[in-house]
């Protein structure tokens, strides 16, 4: 009875996030189609569209009231909890915007960002130290501010690297679900060897993926509902935090994160080397690539839901030497394949049977 109670302990959080998330879906759906917070392709033409339908945005709506009640109800009130709390409303409120009007500067997006990081650095977050995988562990707060400024780079990163992996129906939602359980499963991995300080951080980890699950409930293919800016960046942000939280174990997020991870450098660098801003979209993802290829938005979201699932088991199992080694090794091998589809995958491609 008593392990029954300790479990609950950690999914009831996760089971009340989900159920708020799933309750909230559809009044959020009514409510972006009466003030047009709609995904209309033919209104706003991008070459990001991996569809034609007209589909409800504002899915970091749900996800917000999911977290912000969870959090309240299981998480004590700290600085670093309202910290979360204030970011996560930032997001949220430009998130929202750029649902309404879909023209908001990427620039204004990627300020609102560096903002919602700065405000939960502020509160007491910080990257104090990594561990070194040749052994021991790197200190980075002899260094001043130092921690409080790959923090935010960090936080930074993950979300756009998140939102850059929405391109189709279920991809996002579902990556974060599994990275959201690792950092939960290694924050309690922590907790049972004598860290009080992980029994929180573990269950804003369930909570996380509770919401995450919720939204890919309505978001799997076809989706009534898109994550939009606000529900990429709010659960991406969750991602980069819960990493530091549960040990500034950055690098075991990374390695979770490895396949949009490598997907995010290879389009930053294809973009700068094109004479091109990084932060404005376009169709070369992998996602984008791999659909070309003729594969299913479900097929693509299984592909990195996955991939995850099993760089996720290695990251809770392996070293921080098999760590480093399993993200070049995997990180090389996506990278070549990401190459090869956009410069030979047109060879790829089934092609229509010869009539002559």
């Amino acid at each position: 009875m008593e392990f029954f109670s300790y479990k609950m302990e950690f999914f009831l959080p996760a089971i009340i996030a989900f159920l708020i998330t799933i309750f909230a879906i559809h009044p959020t759906i009514s409510l972006a189609k009466r003030f047009n917070l709609l995904d209309n392709p033919k209104i706003r033409p991008h070459p990001a569209h991996t569809q034609q339908r007209i589909v409800p945005r504002a899915g970091g709506l749900p996800v917000f009231i999911a977290l912000f009640v969870a959090i309240f109800a299981f998480i004590p009130l700290q600085a670093t909890t309202l910290g979360i709390l204030i970011s996560l409303f930032i997001l949220l409120f430009i998130g929202l915007l750029d649902d309404k009007y879909q023209n908001l500067s990427p620039y204004i997006r990627l300020v609102s960002q560096f903002i919602a990081a700065a405000v939960v650095v502020v509160s007491g977050i910080g990257i104090n130290f990594v561990t070194n995988p040749l052994g021991g562990i790197i200190h980075l707060d002899i260094f001043q501010y130092l921690p409080q400024l790959l923090a935010i780079i960090w936080i930074v990163w993950v979300m756009n690297m998140i939102n850059w992996s929405k391109g189709v129906d279920g991809q996002m939602p579902g990556i974060v679900s599994v990275a959201a359980v690792i950092l939960g499963l290694l924050s309690l991995k922590f907790t049972f060897l004598q860290d009080p300080s992980q029994v929180n951080v573990a269950k804003l980890a369930f909570i996380t993926a509770g919401s995450s699950l919720g939204l890919l409930v309505f978001n799997w293919y076809p989706a009534k509902i898109f994550p939009g800016f606000s529900g990429s960046t709010i659960l991406g942000f969750m991602i980069a935090v819960l990493a530091i939280l549960s040990g500034a174990k950055v690098a075991t997020a990374g390695l979770v994160l490895l396949i949009p991870a490598a997907d995010f450098t290879y389009t930053f660098l294809r973009r700068i080397l094109q004479g091109k801003s990084p932060v404005w979209g376009d169709s070369g993802h992998l996602h984008h690539k791999l659909l070309e290829q003729g594969f299913s938005h479900s097929q693509i979201s299984l592909f990195y839901i996955l991939g995850s699932v099993i760089l996720g088991a290695a990251a809770l199992s392996l070293s921080s030497q098999g760590k480093l080694f399993a993200a070049l090794l995997v990180g090389g091998i996506i990278l070549g394949g990401i190459l090869w589809l956009n410069f030979f995958g047109q060879f790829l491609k089934q092609r229509a049977p010869d009539n002559g």
